[in-house]
């Protein structure tokens, strides 16, 4: 096992424990084990301290971090994954063109696990601005997916709701 593959280990078990800390205890674990990698990956460390943060109801100290983590080259599943969270960041801080524009982005550009996650959080968003309709259009269309039955006319309906 690397060493990175141990961080990435023990990272899990603070991350366990949300929920089980204070909110000040679990952000300072999770900043003394991002401490350990800060010089070599600035990009994760940074992503993970936004996530304590976001996680715990800060997300005004998450927004800059997510940020400067995408700015620092972070790539791979973290990188959807900053970007959707920075994305429902936004929204909570009354950002809600920058959030849609994110999420526009990522459902055009990108496709893997986490589409249905870029359909929730861009329906909030647009739910924020009063599109309900394409809202529950994207809804419905990320449901439909995962329905045993009726999903190919859920998906249709779906589509329906748009102009």
């Amino acid at each position: 096992m690397t060493d990175f593959e141990i961080w990435e280990n023990e990272l899990k078990i603070i991350w366990d424990q949300l929920g089980t800390l204070s909110n000040d205890a679990f952000i300072e674990k999770i900043k003394v084990h991002t401490s350990k990698i800060s010089d070599n990956q600035p990009a994760i460390s940074n992503f993970e301290k936004a996530c304590a943060y976001d996680s715990t109801g800060f997300e005004k100290s998450a927004e800059p971090l997510y940020r400067s983590a995408l700015e620092s080259g972070l790539t791979g599943l973290r990188r959807r994954r900053a970007r959707i969270q920075l994305a429902s960041t936004l929204r909570n801080n009354g950002k809600i063109h920058e959030s849609i524009q994110i999420l526009r982005e990522e459902k055009e550009n990108y496709s893997d696990e986490l589409d249905d996650a870029v359909n929730a959080f861009l329906a909030l968003s647009l739910s924020s601005m009063d599109c309900d309709k394409e809202a529950l259009s994207l809804v419905l269309q990320a449901l439909s997916a995962h329905l045993p039955r009726y999903n190919k006319s859920v998906y249709n309906y779906s589509k329906k709701l748009l102009p």
